[in-house]
């Protein structure tokens, strides 16, 4: 008698740990993570990333555009629709805790022209019934445990969209700004090569230079338009982008600035790798969806456990309605019963397998997530200071090809060298200057791919923004228990 009351204790305490929640596997710890990044960090990095961090690039323009993005932005509009839809799923999990009560009423009349029951009768009936599923193995806990951490990860995913229109409207606007920079500088070249054909037909027309050289300098001033039309499209296929970031129609949307001078980008603190795991929305994200996957798997190991429900019921009967609401005609019942799963063909096993290759599946993503962060930073990091020293070098470059376009067309004005030196230095100044304007928009926009990169200084816990649908129902965190799973 003593065994098989010690047998029947340890199969009671293995289904009672096997219906309580486990705690979630953790892909990633800080400790996992390296001790400081290995691309090199421009100097002077030691500001801190505000949660408005476009404010501090130099230019109102790009500021209000990039404010106005937060609240027109037709995706984050729709990432707050599915915030909405996530929020409104806790509390359908949530309902489960909750005895589910109904009220009905009917009223009857019926009649017969045959036999002993010939006549006219009228029936009213009014009656209550609850129906209760209790949650003695926690699965509807796990439900509500995964609905509010899959709203958590809507929450995280809205974050996201958030701080990647932010980093797409700065620098899509800089990238308007370069074209039509670039477009001012093929301009100014137009007008450098239409200054030499002039000095090229007046040459030709006193004898001093063929038609050759006047042929070769009209074709040299026909390939320099030609390229201002495609900049031109080009400039206006960002500026139609950067009005559907702010939810604008493109035909009457416009922006003032014309260059890039003037911007800033100030170098910012990276810290050390492993505060990304908190300061990244994606990483958040990826954590809560794991979580909510490890809860769905706890609720499908607990489904193979029985459910006890209780049920209650009690109403009035009456073939008149003035004596409906009467003691004696009052009945009531009240239930109990216990449902266990025999043969179902292996549908619970299915579903708990599902659930432990999808946890298994979000484990590797999130791994996958935390890698991809690293190797952003680690690329905006050396693509900044890689892009400062070309800029520098390049300037100095602008300014020397410069110098060596004047000497050549003053030169050229009195003959001592010839029209090919004169269209090799200009070709030289126009190149270097159009790639300076990439450069400069390449490092300002490693900058905010750095910023982004890096959350945008957005963390987890300045997200305040949470499910609530756990005030009103409080989940017992059952995660320091020991657990024995036998499934």
């Amino acid at each position: 008698m003593n065994m098989l009351k010690m047998s029947a204790s340890v199969v009671i305490l293995a289904l009672v740990a096997a219906g309580c929640s486990t705690s979630p596997p953790t892909p990633v710890k800080p400790a996992d993570m390296p001790q400081a990044y290995a691309a090199p960090i421009a100097a002077g990095s030691e500001k801190e990333i505000t949660t408005e961090w476009w404010k501090g690039f130099s230019s109102p323009e790009l500021a209000a555009l990039v404010d106005e993005s937060r609240s027109t932005n037709l995706d984050i509009a729709a990432a707050a629709a599915r915030v909405m839809q996530a929020q409104a799923q806790t509390g359908v999990a949530a309902s489960a805790l909750f005895p589910s009560v109904n009220l009905s009423g009917n009223a009857q009349r019926s009649g017969s022209k045959h036999g002993f029951n010939a006549g006219t009768f009228n029936s009213f009936s009014l009656s209550a019934g609850a129906s209760y599923e209790l949650d003695f193995w926690g699965a509807v806990r796990d439900n509500l445990r995964a609905a509010h951490n899959n709203a958590l990860a809507a929450i995280y995913a809205r974050d996201l969209v958030e701080l990647t229109t932010e980093a797409d409207v700065a620098n899509t606007y800089m990238a308007v700004l370069a074209l039509r920079e670039r477009i001012a500088i093929a301009q100014q070249n137009i007008a450098a090569a239409k200054r030499i054909l002039a000095i090229t037909e007046a040459k030709v027309t006193n004898g001093v230079l063929s038609n050759l050289e006047l042929s070769q300098q009209r074709a040299q001033v026909a390939a320099q338009e030609a390229q201002i039309p495609a900049l031109q499209q080009l400039q206006r296929q960002q500026l139609y982008a950067l009005a559907i970031l702010l939810g604008h129609t493109p035909e009457a949307f416009d922006v003032k600035g014309t260059s890039l001078e003037g911007i800033a980008i100030q170098p910012v603190q990276a810290g050390i790798p492993s505060t990304l795991l908190t300061r990244r929305p994606d990483i958040a994200q990826a954590e809560a969806t794991l979580v909510a996957a490890h809860a769905n798997l706890d609720a499908a190991r607990a489904a193979f456990l029985p459910s006890i429900g209780l049920t209650g019921n009690g109403g009035y009967s009456s073939a008149t309605l003035a004596n409906l609401i009467n003691p004696s005609n009052l009945a009531w019942s009240i239930g109990a019963s216990v449902l266990q799963s025999i043969f179902d063909g292996g549908r619970l096993t299915s579903e708990r397998d599902i659930a432990k290759g999808r946890e298994a599946e979000l484990v590797a993503t999130y791994r996958s997530t935390v890698l991809n962060a690293l190797s952003d930073v680690e690329t905006q990091l050396g693509a900044v200071t890689a892009l400062a020293e070309q800029e520098r070098l390049t300037t100095e470059e602008v300014k020397n090809a410069a110098e060596a376009f004047r000497i050549s067309e003053l030169q050229y004005r009195e003959g001592i060298v010839d029209l090919l030196t004169v269209l090799q230095s200009q070709q030289t100044l126009f190149n270097s200057q159009d790639t300076l304007i990439q450069i400069k928009l390449a490092r300002l926009q490693a900058g905010v791919g750095l910023y982004r990169a890096l959350g945008g200084g957005w963390s987890v816990a300045a997200d305040k923004d949470i499910p609530t649908r756990n005030d009103f129902v409080p989940v017992p965190d059952l995660t320091d228990l020991p657990i024995g799973n036998p499934f």
